[in-house]
């Protein structure tokens, strides 16, 4: 399903000289419909004759440059900073006014703008302007006036655009559901009309003939301002964007520890898989459907932790993501429609992981056929060179994070720590991967390189290396032990006669010590597989001694300094002179 929107807007002067409400809507361009739309409505205050121009350029200011703003802003960064923009230029040109002794003539104007993007709703509020929202018969009014509750001073704004040269917007955003409809109205039509009354009216179909509606209404009711009604009512989603997962992962509740047979959101719970303390994966079917999912949920402990909330919600994004187009390779993410909580759910495949399957091929004392570790490796090479070609690093690739489901197909598990360049800042400083299977150069200076697309090439291939031979070729590795490099891994031919040499060529070229000599991108690395024993890879070159220990210059020097020292010694003190 695409974003589809149905707008109407409809505006009338009513009894007045001079219609100063004023309305916009801008929808984004057609290659970015994840930018969604922003509509706004203003009334200018009648101080002076300016308010239509108070409001005519606050309006057009914000939907003009709305979506020109860089797309990783968040979009309550976006609307402060134009509503900042336009509130200072506004102020200013009234101080210049009453210098010049123009003390009456001021431009100043409410404002409501509303931000539809993805699964998102973001408002922005100064003033007494008001939108609402009707969803499944129910009608809410979003935000809450800024003006004197007093019958005297009714029209009394406590804030406007253009008042003061700072202004205190009201920010509020939630998730936009399928068939929701929203309004934005000026006083002349919620000043007359009751809730009840505008809960019909919006029933009207399509939005152009609800909009109408509200205005001709008002004025049967005796409205004696301007009256102004835009209505958005919401057709089509978005896919979820990140935006929309981090909203969500704010505002929802973690769930509670569920048991077997406990349900959520028409999912029943069937297994608890596993307890991190951080994290429950659970197994559930869906009733609907009876399929089996995998459910993840934050522990209660980390209920209240925003970056364990980020990092999850950037985890189903990327799940989402990788898999939209075609999900080989991945375990689909399931997007969830209307969530009472906050978790992410996931195709559930029977199988097992590379690290079980390797267990129990040593307890067995029997070794993965020659064949089958190539097969699984192209699998992977291709997952690899899909994600990186989103931009993504896994950072994390390892026998436990692969897995083989009963269906015959390969999958790469666990995008909890990977990095897409929109990563939480929580999830960018994490030093994260397991020790055995990073990269030295992670390792090198006081915090080593970030990881990198040939950061998961290299881990791939420690892992085809122990895959065909049980062990690692650099042995267990703790953090910090760059000791463990400085010899070159030991050919997996040697170890294992039947691994063709060929093979040993593209293992070890993936594990090189010196990263000039492994695979530049994935693609590469699966060329290598596919073409095997009919056109071999060189073998690699035994990496130079200052590469794999760049110390032992000094060493040696420091040696052949000491015995310079004591044989200079020895002749001073013991030979004749």
């Amino acid at each position: 399903m695409s974003f589809d929107v149905d707008i109407g807007h409809t505006s009338a002067r009513g009894l007045r000289e001079h219609n100063e409400d004023f309305a916009g809507v801008m929808r984004a361009d057609a290659h970015e419909p994840g930018r969604g739309l922003i509509a706004a409505v203003a009334d200018g205050v009648s101080t002076g004759g300016l308010g239509r121009e108070a409001a005519q350029t606050t309006v057009m200011s914000l939907v003009q440059d709305f979506h020109a703003a860089p797309a990783t802003w968040e979009t309550t960064v976006v609307l402060d900073r134009l509503i900042g923009a336009q509130n200072a230029w506004l102020a200013d040109h009234n101080q210049r006014r009453r210098g010049a002794g123009n003390e009456r003539r001021a431009a100043l104007t409410t404002l409501t703008a509303l931000a539809l993007q993805g699964q998102t709703w973001t408002l922005a509020h100064v003033g007494d302007t008001r939108a609402w929202r009707l969803r499944r018969g129910e009608l809410q009014q979003l935000t809450q006036d800024h003006a004197l509750d007093h019958p005297d001073f009714r029209s009394q704004l406590t804030r406007a655009i253009g008042l003061d040269h700072t202004v205190r917007v009201d920010y509020l955003q939630g998730e936009l559901h399928l068939g929701d409809t929203f309004v934005l109205t000026s006083d002349g039509v919620h000043g007359v009309l009751q809730a009840d009354r505008l809960r019909t009216l919006l029933a009207t179909t399509p939005a152009q003939r609800a909009s109408e509606a509200l205005v001709e209404a008002a004025l049967a009711a005796g409205s004696q301002d301007n009256v102004t009604a835009v209505v958005m009512q919401v057709m089509g989603l978005a896919p979820l964007r990140l935006e929309d997962a981090q909203v969500r992962a704010r505002q929802l509740p973690v769930p509670p520890r569920l048991k077997v047979g406990d349900t959520l959101d028409g999912y029943t719970i069937t297994a608890l898989v596993a307890d991190t303390g951080v994290h429950r994966l659970y197994q559930a079917r869906e009733t609907a459907t009876r399929a089996l999912v995998a459910i993840k949920t934050l522990h209660e402990s980390r209920a209240s932790d925003r970056e364990e909330q980020a990092m999850l919600a950037h985890e189903a994004w990327l799940g989402l993501r990788v898999t939209e187009r075609e999900g080989q390779g991945f375990v689909r993410v399931r997007e969830v429609r209307d969530p009472s909580a906050f978790y992410t759910v996931f195709d559930w495949h029977s199988g097992h992981t590379l690290e079980q399957q390797l267990a129990q091929a040593a307890e067995a004392n029997q070794r993965s056929a020659v064949p089958d570790v190539v097969q699984g490796g192209l699998a992977f090479t291709r997952a690899l060179g899909r994600m990186h070609r989103l931009g993504v690093v896994h950072r994390d690739i390892k026998p436990g994070n692969l897995h083989l489901g009963d269906d015959g197909q390969w999958r790469v598990l666990d995008l909890g720590v990977a990095v897409s360049g929109r990563e939480p800042a929580a999830t960018r400083s994490l030093h994260a991967g397991t020790p055995s299977y990073m990269n030295p150069e992670q390792w090198q200076g006081e915090h080593g390189q970030p990881a990198d697309t040939g950061s998961d090439l290299f881990a791939l291939g420690v892992t085809l290396y122990q895959w065909l031979t049980g062990k690692l070729p650099y042995g267990e590795i703790e953090p910090w032990q760059t000791a463990r490099y400085r010899r070159d891994p030991t050919p997996p031919s040697r170890i294992r006669p039947d691994v063709p040499i060929w093979l040993d060529h593209v293992v070890l070229k993936a594990i090189a010590r010196d990263p000039r000599q492994r695979f530049e991108t994935a693609e590469e690395f699966a060329l290598a597989l596919e073409r095997g024993a009919s056109r071999p890879l060189n073998a690699p070159g035994t990496t130079p001694l200052a590469m794999r220990d760049p110390a032992w210059l000094w060493k040696v020097t420091c040696v052949v300094s000491l015995a310079f020292n004591v044989l200079l010694v020895i002749w001073l003190l013991f030979l004749p002179r």
